[in-house]
């Protein structure tokens, strides 16, 4: 099962990012809401990225 430490740090990130990618969409017609929605979208995938490579890793 996962700790409440892992879940958070996981959580935080993609919480982050979800509120820059809503902030960005509306602002989508600056540079400011497209880079906020660049940053959002990036702290996603990074948080997706280092939990697939923690399992894979753990697997090995």
């Amino acid at each position: 099962m996962i700790s409440m430490s892992s879940f958070n740090a996981m959580l935080v990130p993609i919480i982050a990012g979800m509120i820059l990618l809503a902030i960005g969409f509306n602002f989508r017609d600056k540079n400011v809401g497209v880079f906020a929605m660049w940053v959002g979208m990036l702290l996603i995938l990074a948080t997706v990225i280092i939990k697939i490579l923690s399992k894979l890793n753990e697997s090995l």
